[in-house]
């Protein structure tokens, strides 16, 4: 089952009559700044586990 242009332009139109132009236009910026956090947590992740990476381990003895 696939959406072609005159189907999603229904939807387009029945969603902006639900909710409203303030409404999705709120909405469209929590999602971009909740991507935004995502995205930032994920490059802080990275660098952590990089720096965690490149530390020299210690050796440990076993008799």
């Amino acid at each position: 089952m696939s959406f072609g242009i005159p189907e999603l332009a229904i939807i387009l139109v029945i969603v902006l009559l639900l909710f409203g132009t303030t409404k999705l236009k709120s909405l469209g910026s929590d999602l971009g700044s909740a991507i935004k956090g995502f995205r930032s947590a994920l490059s802080r992740n990275d660098e952590t586990t990089k720096e965690i990476e490149t530390e020299p381990k210690a050796e440990t003895k076993t008799d």
